[in-house]
């Protein structure tokens, strides 16, 4: 019999807009660049523009309105004509980063680093590759180089902004795409960064006017910025809608229940939550966003629909159909929140859950998951020393400008491992195998680790295995491979596992933009005792060995 192994990893629409919801420049969002003139020639004697120059502008724009199999023949051709061209060697690590082509990128940007090592924007472009393969120190040392420089390249402060979000430095990544907004605003990748800074109404516009445009975004990112777009006017033409507390609690505590997909096995913790007073056991999940109900809750909870969408996970049977709606109230526990949109889904969840919630929702609290115990303890988090006490966000405040801290640990903090925070997926260093540090997901909702089988055959033998079944929101995995021994180092533990389920990660990674080597699942994660902090991104793991002997 095939053994069925269920990772839910979820992708909802609130995950893509939720960026759009929260993360101020008073500069206005400028035209995009001018076409390229049709003919060099028109152009009068004194403004002429080299061939040369007009074919590199020609690429770029190519490239930035979406055009990328144009645009790479386009800088093909110019390294045909000058085969030294750096320029060109960076024009295609951005084509491909964008196409998704990582060993292409890595390639380019090698070759233009062997081309014209001094020219700045040679190294921004390694540290762009170094991004994507989750190498942050590498990436880190190119763009600050280039920063302390001085130069003049709009994408080493894009770059830079990237790693101090992740490492929970706001106020530091604010100031950098500030300034990379500053020296060129028609960079689309740019415009979508900054406008995540803006106040609501001013993010509103900005959208607008971005989508009026033709981008570089792929059909799928497209979709997700115009429902993110539907989503923040349905915000700003309702009132009430910031899904706020109703009243302020300081801590609590909150019963864990134990969910089953068999007679003998725990698939994960979950939560009650009662949606409009209709009640359904949600599976708590850190690697996932908000809350996913399936339909038939959402329409005995009168979930108003706002706009259609799809939701995406793990899986190779496409994304589910659904939509977006809006909850009046949302209890759990000893905590109402009002005015809260959740995502709902077409497809009946694999194991049988009624639905998925974040953690994410409680990232106001010191979030303490204790699965032996089966609690969710929420607490108050230290205040920074330069912030008042946080007082719960009304309606108003959700609509004004965001205010941006750098990372703080308290004195009570110092032993927590600092993570990467993207969006609400929470990665974490980990050595395998004695390996360099790679960066996994912390997913309650998955049942199990997975490592994924790009990286497993550089660090264990790998072989495919036939037998297992894993499913997850979009369908079943065609691939499921197994890596042999593998022990895993991750903040202060070590772990080791035996037939590993490894798969392909790589839509988790370019979803995230940085590579994902593998998943913490449910099954290790429900040994421990996890705290984590969302808003200095940081994760603490208690295991008592003496309990499970």
């Amino acid at each position: 019999m095939p053994r069925r192994i269920f990772l839910f990893f979820s992708y909802c629409l609130l995950c893509f807009a939720m960026p759009f919801l929260s993360l101020c420049a008073q500069v206005p969002i400028s035209a995009p660049p001018a076409q390229v003139p049709a003919a060099v020639a028109a152009v009068p004697p004194a403004t002429r523009i080299s061939p040369r120059s007009a074919a590199f502008a020609k690429a770029l724009q190519l490239y930035r309105t979406g055009k990328l199999g144009d645009a790479e023949n386009e800088y093909k051709a110019l390294i045909e004509g000058d085969p030294q061209s750096a320029l060109a060697y960076v024009g295609l690590v951005r084509v491909y980063l964008k196409q998704k082509r990582l060993s292409d990128a890595s390639t380019a940007a090698a070759k233009a680093m062997e081309l014209a090592p001094p020219l700045s924007t040679v190294h921004v472009a390694m540290g762009e590759v170094y991004f994507r393969q989750a190498k942050m120190d590498e990436a880190e040392k190119e763009f600050l180089k280039e920063i302390k420089r001085g130069t003049q390249d709009a994408r080493a402060y894009l770059g830079m902004a990237r790693i101090y979000s992740a490492f929970s430095f706001h106020k530091s990544a604010k100031q950098m795409i500030d300034r990379a907004h500053q020296l060129d605003p028609a960079d689309p990748d740019i415009r979508k960064a900054w406008m995540r800074t803006l106040s609501l109404e001013e993010k509103i516009k900005a959208l607008q006017a971005y989508l009026t445009t033709e981008t570089n975004d792929d059909t799928e990112e497209r979709t997700d910025l115009e429902h993110a777009l539907t989503v923040l006017q349905d915000r700003i033409n309702q009132p009430g809608r910031s899904c706020h507390l109703r009243t302020k609690v300081s801590s609590t505590s909150i019963n864990l229940e134990t969910l089953w997909f068999s007679p003998y096995h725990i698939s994960g913790a979950g939560l009650i939550t009662k949606l409009n007073g209709t009640s359904a056991v949600l599976l708590l999940d850190t690697g996932a966003s908000g809350i996913l109900v399936g339909r038939k809750i959402a329409e005995k909870a009168g979930i108003k629909r706002v706009v259609q969408t799809n939701i995406r996970g793990i899986g190779d049977k496409g994304d589910a159909s659904g939509y977006v709606g809006f909850a009046d109230s949302v209890r759990i526990g000893d905590l109402e929140f009002e005015g809260c949109y959740v995502d709902v889904t077409d497809k009946k969840l694999q194991t049988g859950e009624e639905g998925l919630i974040g953690a994410d929702v409680f990232a106001q609290y010191l979030v303490d998951i204790d699965f032996p115990n089966g609690k969710l303890k929420l607490g108050e988090l230290p205040p920074r020393p330069e912030e008042a006490v946080v007082q719960p966000m009304s309606d108003a405040d959700a609509k004004a400008a965001p205010q941006y801290y750098d990372q703080y640990i308290a004195p009570e903090m110092k032993s927590y491992t600092a993570i990467l925070r993207f969006g609400h997926d929470l990665l974490i260093p980990t050595r395998v195998n004695g390996s360099n540090p790679v960066l996994f997901l912390i997913d309650s909702g998955g049942f199990d680790d997975v490592i994924s089988s790009r990286f497993a055959p550089e660090v264990t033998k790998v072989s495919r295995d036939s037998d297992s079944i894993v499913k997850g929101l979009s369908g079943t995995v065609n691939k499921v491979y197994r890596a042999d021994t593998v022990k895993l180092q991750f903040s202060h533990f070590r772990h080791e596992r035996q037939d590993l389920v490894s798969l392909d990660t790589a839509r988790l990674s370019n979803d995230t933009g940085t590579e994902i080597a593998g998943i913490l699942g449910f099954a290790m994660l429900r040994l421990t005792d996890v705290k984590i902090d969302y808003r200095d991104g940081l994760v603490d793991f208690q295991f008592d060995p003496d309990r499970f002997h």
